[in-house]
């Protein structure tokens, strides 16, 4: 695919947006001046990295051509040399472009709602379920995204069956979303006495945030009932009409949330996980209407399959998905998941270029 069109238009869309934000009445719309004002930043970083990509194919050109003109071995051996620096540099900046070709995804930008329940495994994958919302919540710290917890059902030896919690932040969804799935632990638990290794399960669910004008959801298709909280909390959540259960009649997606004191807080939460539910069973409707197949789990958001295996033993992490094996286990548990989203949304981003290429 030849990119350099895709830089002009690029450039014609920037001057347009520039034209835009120059006026003071786009800001009688706020919502309207983030979208654009966002747009106008990721357009300006593409035509940087464009500039970058033209000036090293530039480079590479007459480098290349020296090398091929030079008589004298130690010119030559110089002119060899450039290239050899030059080459990896100029396919990293065109693959740089060829990403930013790719249009956005407008969920990227959104807070997150991170779904994680145990899956096989008793009380095994009820611990693993919490290390899970930990290493996502480590990871969170890392990079300055902040936590909420929103509904939390505990296990009897100190795991979870159930954990909700948002995550907010720039980019949180376009880093998360591949983390829809089943993942699997091999380790030998605790109170396992004769050292063999069991398999346990727990499911990741990654929502974007729906916001309400997303969707509408009327009052008269709720079905909203309030009882008393149960498990840890204190005496105040345990005696108290504070925990909050909606049901959307139309499609029939229930959500419950009680980790909080107040019932006007968790209602607010499940509403807010109500919406996120009810987008996602849309998004996935009207996907399966353009694709009734897909033979990469990545953005697919099924979730009847392993993603992924953390195998403690051998300190191993693989995702099946992109063929992917790294043996810092521990490493990742901590949060350190850098590596592997990269990797995650690389594969991702190849897939759709090759749609794009395609297409065109």
């Amino acid at each position: 695919m030849d990119l350099k069109p895709h830089l002009d238009r690029f450039a014609k869309r920037f001057a347009e947006l520039e034209e835009q934000l120059a006026r003071p009445d786009l800001y009688d719309n706020p919502q309207r001046a983030q979208e654009l004002t966002r747009e106008h930043s990721r357009l300006k970083q593409a035509l940087a990295d464009g500039q970058n990509w033209l000036k090293l194919q530039n480079d590479l050109a007459e480098a290349e051509a020296m090398a091929r003109n030079i008589s004298e071995p130690e010119m030559a051996e110089m002119a060899e040399e450039e290239l050899v620096a030059l080459r990896p540099a100029y396919a990293k900046a065109e693959q740089v472009v060829r990403f930013a070709i790719v249009p956005p995804d407008e969920s990227d930008s959104r807070n997150t709602i991170v779904e994680i329940r145990a899956g096989v495994g008793g009380d095994e994958a009820a611990l693993f379920a919490a290390e899970l919302a930990r290493m996502y919540i480590r990871y969170a710290e890392r990079i300055g995204w902040k936590t909420e917890t929103m509904d939390l059902s505990p296990s009897d030896k100190g795991g979870v069956k159930e954990i909700i919690f948002q995550i907010n932040g720039t980019d949180v969804f376009k880093k998360m979303r591949y983390e829809s799935g089943v993942h699997r632990v091999q380790r030998v638990p605790a109170t396992e006495a004769q050292g063999r290794v069991h398999t346990s399960t727990a499911t990741v669910a990654v929502l974007p945030e729906a916001k309400e004008v997303d969707l509408v959801i009327r009052t008269e298709d709720l079905d909203i009932s309030v009882c008393r909280s149960g498990g840890p909390g204190g005496q105040g959540v345990n005696t108290t009409d504070s925990a909050v259960q909606i049901t959307h009649k139309p499609t029939g997606v229930t959500v419950r949330c009680q980790d909080g004191r107040s019932q006007t807080k968790n209602k607010e939460k499940a509403m807010n996980i109500l919406r996120s539910r009810i987008l996602e069973k849309k998004v996935a409707e009207e996907d399966a209407k353009y694709a009734q197949h897909r033979k990469s789990q990545i953005g697919s958001g099924d979730r009847n399959e392993k993603i992924r295996t953390y195998n403690f033993s051998d300190n191993r992490v693989t995702d099946h998905r992109v063929r992917y094996t790294a043996h810092n286990l521990s490493q990742v548990m901590e949060g350190d998941l850098d590596e592997i989203f990269d990797v995650l949304a690389t594969h991702a981003l190849e897939q759709k270029f090759a749609e794009l290429e395609t297409a065109n």
